[in-house]
């Protein structure tokens, strides 16, 4: 099994710990890993925006360059959605558009295809559970409330596996943070009063951590909690699997 390691251009940029610490994880798990250098932007701000067009170059390289993996592995529910989702309407036509099927999340490839039982090390915390919109209602990664289905979640199910930690979730746990990539820049005040309550449902539960498995989500309400001088900390949800290894 050939993994094909994907690292998305906002966690290259700013979150490049959240990177090494998948390739690391997926290593220690005796997994095949190569990361494809030369690898860009997965084309979502573009398509996000309505500018599909420009978003087409993107997905043909990325086709290019991650079509002979078995599977591409990636730690943004975000980017991964986009490219299940999009990229077979986006390369119509044009390829057979091998990577929408093969694109998983990590935590949706670490639960559904290794089906990991048990990780070394251990994380003495209290975290609350921070459950991405992308990762809900288009990778299936925790129900969504409004679907009234018997409840799962795979980050906690993973989370839980690491010794000493604390996994609780905030009143109305998949309501949206906010950010909404372009959404953020388009409705900025709407943005950031969402993001103000959803933190305070996140802070409310007296977790010491913020964990979930798309930094966009994190950054946001993290860039809000740096402003009003709050101690909540942020870390994502690989990280704290990868800790110890």
């Amino acid at each position: 099994m050939k993994i094909g390691l994907f690292i998305p251009c906002y966690v290259d940029a700013v979150y490049p710990e959240v990177g090494v610490a998948t390739y690391k994880l997926l290593k220690s798990l005796g997994l095949d890993v190569e990361y494809p250098l030369d690898q860009t932007c997965c084309g979502q701000p573009m398509g996000n925006a309505g500018f599909e067009k420009m978003a087409v170059p993107l997905a043909e390289k990325f086709e290019e360059k991650f079509k002979g993996f078995d599977y591409v592995v990636a730690p943004s529910v975000s980017c991964t959605a986009f490219i299940r989702v999009n990229y077979p309407k986006l390369l119509h036509g044009k390829t057979s558009c091998e990577t929408a099927e093969k694109a998983m999340d990590v935590i949706e490839f670490l639960h559904d295809v290794v089906k990991v039982k048990s990780l070394p090390g251990e994380f003495p915390h209290k975290v609350s559970l921070h459950n991405s919109c992308h990762g809900v209602r288009e990778l299936g990664l925790s129900s969504p409330s409004e679907q009234h289905d018997a409840p799962f979640n795979k980050i906690r199910d993973l989370l839980e596996l690491k010794k000493g930690i604390e996994v609780v979730e905030p009143e109305r746990p998949d309501e949206c943070c906010g950010f909404g990539g372009m959404f953020s820049i388009e409705e900025t005040a709407v943005c950031e009063q969402m993001g103000k309550d959803k933190l305070k449902r996140h802070m409310d539960t007296g977790a010491e951590y913020i964990t979930g498995p798309d930094c966009s989500c994190l950054m946001h309400m993290a860039g809000i909690a740096k402003k009003q001088d709050l101690g909540i900390k942020f870390k994502h949800a690989v990280e704290i699997l990868a800790e110890g290894i």
